[in-house]
């Protein structure tokens, strides 16, 4: 007999007869008569109830499972009598495939997240953490979609490179240099390694997508990058999802066009066909997240020069932990100010300060700001950061010269300055903050499956 989903049973309009499910049990409960388990598949949040009754031959066995104990049930799928559940299965056998001991670490009470980073193999499991990562698989599911009705191509960025796309050298060494030879000479001869020079694992796919964009018109990238910041907050983990179109012939307006339609589809997406799930988060962890929602699909995202929000910001009177100048890199309590607070909506920051962005932005004709984008989001901050590219050879070439910059290692990326370069524009959009943002979660750890963190990669 076919496995049933939960989930497909739940939508069912009439009893379909037989059913065989699968899962864990969440909790169980004895009578002389009659074992009553919640059990759980990981399809849906809502268990399904089933009913063992003492007629059944192992009747004695099924009384001995216990909460995490993995099942095979068939049965017979009835409508209940109990509140708040619409089907039932009535047992005609249980196989045990696996008993979990008393000891199973997530019995039927409140675990704090902090906790449940702890056993991170096992918190799918919890209510929160399977609705989390159902979402997320869904977004991921949707990305995947919008571009592909926009006719963008899929391109899957290598994520070991010898250039530094952020120039902020915050990146993780890639070597097969042993150790004990490094040690003992004193230094790392790349030359003897095995690409024969300094590799690393990126920080971003968009030196590629851009060469893909001026060859295929538009392209996405969508997968892990790696930062090695040493930084324990609620919003930065070494491995993270990056989402990263790259649009040809296009700019900085038209990307900040396609980053609305993208936030707003998204949202949307989830709201159609993550309702139940969300609806945790609704309840339980952030109460305005409907609002919230609402805002993002039908508000129009505000849109101003970084020049005008440092004037906002200085005006607004508000204690701010850190400064407020022109030339600084906003904080996030200044982002989180102008979206949540005076805007009370998303918000596009352009043109920064040349000085605080990397060289492949496009200079403005003030020659001291870049053509830079950030999306700031109310709870969130910063969501999307993108520019419109350098397309001048002769500006590009200025521009690492002013930052010291080799050329020799980018002579691929200045190529494409030389045949057939065409203005165009693209950003990243970081997958876990946007998981963040729509459901309430508010430390990046418990969005990701198993998050690397200084000092952690348990798992």
């Amino acid at each position: 007999m076919k496995r049933t989903k939960i989930n497909i049973l739940r939508q069912l309009d009439k009893t379909p007869g037989q059913v065989q499910i699968k899962g864990w049990v969440r909790t169980k409960r004895d009578s002389k008569e009659f074992s009553f388990m919640e059990v759980n598949d990981g399809s849906c949040l809502k268990n399904i109830q089933v009913i063992a009754n003492k007629d059944l031959d192992n009747y004695d066995e099924i009384q001995g499972i216990t909460t995490g104990t993995s099942l095979m049930v068939v049965g017979d799928l009835v409508e209940s009598p109990g509140k708040g559940q619409k089907w039932e299965v009535q047992a005609l056998g249980v196989e045990i495939v696996s008993l979990a001991p008393e000891s199973y670490p997530l019995q039927k009470k409140r675990h704090s997240d902090e906790y449940l980073r702890t056993i991170a193999h096992l918190r799918p499991r919890t209510n929160k953490f399977g609705a989390i990562f159902r979402i997320r698989s869904e977004i991921a599911f949707a990305i995947h979609k919008f571009y592909r009705d926009k006719g963008f191509k899929y391109l899957t960025a290598p994520l070991i490179t010898g250039s530094d796309c952020e120039g902020a050298g915050e990146m993780f060494r890639v070597t097969s240099l042993s150790p004990a030879d490094v040690q003992k000479s004193g230094k790392m001869d790349f030359s003897k390694d095995f690409f024969g020079q300094e590799s690393n694992l990126t920080v971003s796919g968009q030196l590629s997508a851009e060469m893909f964009a001026l060859s295929l018109g538009d392209v996405y990238t969508f997968g892990p990058t790696f930062r090695a910041e040493n930084s324990n907050t609620s919003r930065h983990v070494a491995e993270f999802w990056m989402l990263e179109p790259e649009m040809a012939f296009c700019d900085l307006e038209g990307s900040m066009d396609h980053g609305e339609e993208l936030v707003k589809y998204l949202v949307g997406h989830a709201m159609e066909f993550c309702e139940e799930d969300l609806s945790l988060f609704f309840q339980f962890v952030d109460k305005s997240l409907p609002k919230l929602m609402d805002t993002l699909m039908k508000q129009e995202f505000a849109r101003l020069s970084y020049t005008e929000a440092i004037e906002i910001l200085k005006k607004s009177n508000k204690s701010f932990e850190f400064k407020v100048d022109y030339g600084i890199d906003l904080q996030s309590e200044h982002e989180r100010f102008l979206a949540e607070e005076y805007f009370k909506k998303p918000v596009f920051l352009t043109d920064y300060p040349k000085t605080i962005k990397p060289f492949y932005m496009r200079m403005n004709d003030d020659e001291k700001t870049v053509a830079a984008v950030d999306l700031l989001v109310p709870r969130i901050g910063e969501l999307i950061g993108g520019s419109q590219r350098e397309e001048r050879l002769d500006r590009l070439e200025k521009r690492m010269e002013e930052m010291n910059l080799p050329k020799d290692p980018y002579w691929w990326y200045l190529d494409s300055r030389k045949f057939g370069s065409v203005p165009h524009a693209g950003f990243g959009l970081g997958f876990e903050r946007f998981l963040m943002m729509i459901t309430g979660v508010t430390n990046i750890r418990d969005v990701i499956p198993f998050p690397r963190t200084p000092g952690n990669i348990d798992f």
